[in-house]
């Protein structure tokens, strides 16, 4: 059987989610502002975590995750208290003197692996992902798909997120938007903070 289409319309699909703002896209963006080695190992990190969110749903275990409300609480907790700390230390940051540690500058001093920690547990801790990911699968691939079907699933996955994140990663680390964003530094990361404490919150909230 021919897959190619179920396949199309999952990247299609992938990439319209990648595409839409939120966590995933600040995290990328904030470290791309502090260089772009940082931007590329926080992408790499997303794009993991939609990998490992894909072969989970592969197993049909993201449905499971969803019907475990415990499990997918814990989640939801922990996605919320990562985003509301990192948007609290976003605007604390901006409290400090000129020139001390910020998250972009942070990312820059800690290097890739802190990017790319902070990259993947940004995407891990969206419990969202277990539900988009589980719908995804079950409503475009059929039940009784091999298993070469399932793998070339998840790596158009993982590959439509590591090209789209590489590519805002490149995007906002060039030296045009650098130069706006250190004259708009400090407007730019509180609204950064305030978005993603606001996402955090939300998160917390919902039931």
């Amino acid at each position: 059987m021919n897959f190619l289409p179920q396949l199309a319309a999952i990247a299609g699909v992938m990439l319209l989610a990648c595409a839409s703002p939120g966590p995933d896209m600040l995290a990328v963006t904030s470290h791309a502002f502090a260089r772009r080695r940082s931007g590329l190992f926080a992408a790499a990190g997303i794009a993991t975590s939609h990998g490992l969110w894909a072969t989970l749903a592969v197993f049909g275990l993201g449905i499971v995750l969803t019907q475990l409300a415990w499990l997918y609480e814990g989640i939801r907790i922990a996605g919320a208290v990562y985003l509301l700390y990192l948007g609290v230390r976003i605007l604390m940051s901006l409290r400090q003197e000129a020139g001390a540690a910020e998250p972009a500058a942070a990312a820059q001093q800690t290097g890739a692996a802190y990017s790319y920690r902070r990259g993947l547990l940004v995407g891990l801790t969206n419990p969202k992902a277990a539900a988009f990911f589980g719908s995804l699968f079950v409503t475009l691939l059929p039940a009784h798909a091999p298993l070469w079907a399932h793998a070339a699933t998840v790596a158009t996955v993982a590959g439509v997120s590591i090209c789209w994140f590489t590519a805002m990663a490149l995007l906002f680390s060039t030296a045009r938007v650098q130069r706006g964003y250190r004259k708009l530094r400090r407007p730019i990361d509180a609204a950064m903070g305030v978005v993603l404490v606001g996402i955090g919150a939300r998160l917390a909230l919902d039931h």
